[in-house]
């Protein structure tokens, strides 16, 4: 009998801490033997009848069923994730029951309800796309503005993952608008569930050779590992299959199965019937660009490139996670770590074995330790890259050295490389409404341009035409889309989750509540001094799962409580060091408590060029401690200019209109207007032409 990994294997295979008898440490004594061959090595089984590691092997009468956790069997009962989706789908009720909750991810889908409402539950779908290097056509753009209006709460919202999400769909909309959809050559499938995510890579449309083999990769990682059963075409268009061709590279790595990675007959060749134990992230980028927050994927890939800038190759990353229990010290965000390089033609190759190895050693007993990186550190990576080679059928070679990462935002005005222009331009948490999405929209249906949404909750819009340029800012200004140089450098790099009222998970708020702390935290910089240009990368979430990836700020904030944070400090501006918990149960209204006497100390204890993150690193969190519980204010000895800005209530009002436009307080743009007005005489400009 053959299944699709969920019966005996899920437990005797992917318990690392059981010694199975016949289990060599890496695959079922007897299974594999490896030989050179063209591409690498072949397989031959020392067995008269084929085993493969996907087979479910004979059990003992006295074997113990082993545990599964009630999403497993319900995936493994879906019909390859049809059943009772489809049926739930098509009833008058305006919510679906527990199973078809869950099967609804696979398909790109949450269901919601109101937190904010009290009595009956509203229920919705937060519908959430998929966008290989964040890349989405003018077509497609239209298409999702049209539906956020049409069915959705008015207003679209670009994720950290490079997609849109869609909220406050009815059930009885949901065929409709899935079908738009795919029918514009868009997908949300994959976009949630246990299988693999939105594949990241830098959004620049740069014509370089190296950005452009980085985000050829990701769209055909994105193509090897999209479910092929169809249950998704079933559901939402009857059957139809609406797909795109897919080079013959895909199609032949994700067909071989000369190292047992493959389920023979099965309409998921790669997934079977359970897919994976949990949700897998994979981003690809260039040396150097940490525009994707690289380490916090499961496989982080990185073009390698000769002295000609010719890519050869790619270094592979594995084990990043950020999502955490509270409480429970077991679980814990984690950075990737180095597996090794391989040639450009293997990477599909290497990143399939990468994901059988976590699909067949994967926990699905507890989701809380389904991730990767559990089974990583629990393994050491050692024991991981031997079981992976096993899988790929050669050696991984060694890691190939790389430059230090920088984060690069990608906003405002850029050359392409192709006669073209770029213009990258910074969404507050991601949220596309009110004025500012009507603009965006005549933008960008007037000049038919494509898009691309950054990691960062930005959007970028591709190639423009020189003479384009004037009147596109002429018409982002008057849409409040303003250039970097006029938006407060704490929100450049800030990000939030949606978070309350949507997300079920939430316990506190998150994209609601950054503008005010980003607000707090520039009046403590002005209050200690601290000059407007300055500053670190803030994350919030509204629960632990870390979606907004707080755990690699400078200072994350985490809900714990009812408009209570954890406070994390120690990630660093290019996003390669693990923040750490330096305070549990902070109220909201006592942020500054905290924040306060740490910003005075980093402005006057810093060493050159040190960043916040580093600061805090240095000094520990003990000393850090110190500070705060002696602090009493700062010294009136300290220097802080205290400015009167305003001499009468009608300038003060007027300035204040004007601020909250731009999301500001009063005294934090009349300092603007002030500062540029100085910089623009400093620079021998009169204000007017500046």
């Amino acid at each position: 009998m053959t299944t699709s990994f969920g019966a005996a294997n899920s437990a005797i295979f992917n318990d690392p801490k059981l010694q199975i008898p016949g289990f060599n440490g890496l695959r079922p004594s007897g299974l594999i033997s490896l030989q050179r061959t063209a591409r690498g090595f072949s397989v031959s089984s020392s067995n008269s009848s084929i085993n493969r590691a996907v087979s479910t092997p004979v059990k003992p009468e006295t074997a113990a069923e082993p545990k599964r956790s009630k999403v497993e069997i319900i995936k493994e009962q879906s019909n390859f994730i049809r059943y009772p989706l489809k049926e739930e789908m098509m009833n008058d009720a305006p919510n679906i029951n527990e199973s078809a909750t869950q099967l609804i991810k696979f398909h790109g889908s949450y269901q919601q309800y109101n937190r904010d409402e009290k009595g009956a539950k509203s229920y919705s779908f937060m519908l959430r796309t998929k966008n290989p290097c964040g890349k989405v056509s003018n077509v497609l753009y239209l298409v999702m503005d049209d539906l956020a209006d049409q069915f959705g709460i008015g207003t679209l919202r670009l994720t950290t993952r490079q997609t849109f999400q869609l909220h406050g769909v009815l059930k009885k909309d949901m065929k409709t608008v899935m079908s738009t959809i795919i029918r514009n050559m868009g997908s949300t499938l994959g976009a949630c569930g246990d299988l693999n995510r939105n594949v990241l890579a830098p959004p620049a449309p740069l014509a370089r050779k190296d950005y452009l083999v980085a985000q050829e990769t990701a769209e055909n990682i994105a193509a090897l590992l999209t479910p092929q059963s169809g249950f998704y075409y079933d559901v939402w268009v009857d059957g139809e299959r609406i797909m795109t061709a897919e080079p013959p590279e895909v199609v032949k790595a994700r067909n071989d199965n000369s190292y047992g990675t493959n389920f023979p007959d099965s309409p998921e060749p790669i997934y079977g019937t359970q897919f994976l134990p949990r949700k897998f992230k994979i981003a690809v980028t260039v040396p150097g660009d940490n525009s994707v927050d690289i380490l916090t994927n499961d496989i982080g890939v990185v073009v390698v490139s000769d002295d000609n800038g010719e890519p050869q190759g790619f270094n592979l990353y594995v084990g990043g996670g950020m999502g955490r229990t509270h409480r429970i010290e077991s679980t814990f965000p984690r950075l990737a770590e180095p597996l090794g390089y391989v040639p450009k033609e293997d990477i599909l190759y290497a990143v399939k074995a990468i994901v059988v190895t976590q699909r067949e050693n994967g926990r699905r007993d507890d989701r809380k330790y389904s991730r990767m990186k559990y089974l990583i550190s629990s393994w050491g990576i050692e024991k991981f890259r031997s079981v992976v080679e096993q899988y790929y059928g050669k050696k991984f070679e060694p890691f190939r050295e790389l430059p230090e990462w920088e984060f690069k935002s990608f906003l405002g005005w850029h050359e392409q490389g192709d006669g073209s222009l770029f213009c990258g331009l910074h969404v507050d948490n991601g949220r596309i409404k009110g004025t500012m999405k009507k603009t965006l929209r005549e933008v960008i249906e007037k000049y038919n341009l494509n898009v691309r949404i950054t990691a960062n909750q930005n959007l970028i819009l591709c190639d423009i035409q020189h003479a384009w340029k004037r009147p596109i800012i002429t018409m982002l200004a008057q849409g409040g889309l303003l250039e970097p140089r006029y938006v407060d450098p704490l929100n450049i790099t800030a990000m939030a989750c949606p978070a309350l009222p949507m997300c079920p998970l939430a316990i506190t708020e998150a994209e609601r509540g950054i503008p005010d702390i980003l607000k707090r935290v520039r009046a403590v910089f002005e209050k200690v001094g601290l000059k407007y240009n300055e500053s670190i990368v803030i994350r919030v979430t509204g629960c632990p799962n870390g979606c907004a990836r707080p755990y690699m700020a400078e200072l994350g904030l985490v809900g714990d409580g009812p408009n209570s944070y954890q406070i994390w400090l120690g990630g660093m501006p290019n996003q390669t060091t693990l923040a750490k918990c330096f305070l549990n149960k902070v109220k909201l209204q006592e942020l500054e408590k905290a924040l306060e006497p740490l910003f005075y100390h980093w402005k006057r204890n810093r060493e050159a060029k040190e960043s916040f993150g580093e600061f805090t690193n240095r000094l520990g969190f003990e000393k850090l401690q110190e500070w705060i519980n002696k602090w009493e204010g700062i010294p009136e000895s300290s220097g802080k200019f205290h400015l009167n800005l305003f001499v009468d209530k009608e300038t003060f009002q007027a300035v204040d209109e004007l601020a909250k436009l731009e999301n500001k307080t009063g005294h934090q743009l009349a300092m603007e207007v002030i500062r540029n007005y100085v910089a623009a005489h400093q620079n021998g400009k009169s204000p007017e032409s500046s």
